[in-house]
């Protein structure tokens, strides 16, 4: 069993594991990207969320999560997310209703490695599912 907790200017949260067949869904404590899923630091991917486009701005959260890992702002949502480490794929999904929390689809697929991906005009992202 894993048990992590968040940190945001200085305060720690507490989170909790949701799981189903297809992934290990997070939780979100405010603005602050966090991983409920026990995956090793050489198999996780580090994500960044920015208020800007092209991973400029305010860094508004970031976290980790190993395969298989959807990592969640909840209620909020970025402009833009920063990635390293991803092994095989990342699922960016947007904010608002049907697509929260990595659910009906993807609005931008990218492959393993590092990037930025900023969300189409007009809309942020709330979720990332990796792979």
């Amino acid at each position: 069993m894993c048990s992590l907790s968040i940190s945001q200017n200085n305060t720690l949260h507490r989170s909790y594991r949701i799981t189903n067949d297809y992934y290990t869904t997070m939780k979100f404590t405010t603005a602050a990207f966090t991983t409920l899923a026990c995956a090793s630091a050489a198999m996780s991917a580090t994500i960044t969320g920015f208020a800007g486009a092209d991973c400029t701005g305010s860094q508004v959260a970031s976290g980790s999560g190993g395969s298989n890992t959807c990592l969640t702002l909840g209620s909020a949502s970025v402009r833009s997310i920063s990635y390293s480490g991803v092994p095989s794929s990342i699922e960016f999904y947007i904010s608002g209703g049907g697509h929260d929390s990595c659910t009906h689809g993807s609005q931008l697929t990218r492959g393993a490695g590092s990037g930025c991906a900023t969300a189409p005009t007009g809309v942020n992202w709330e979720s990332v599912l990796i792979h």
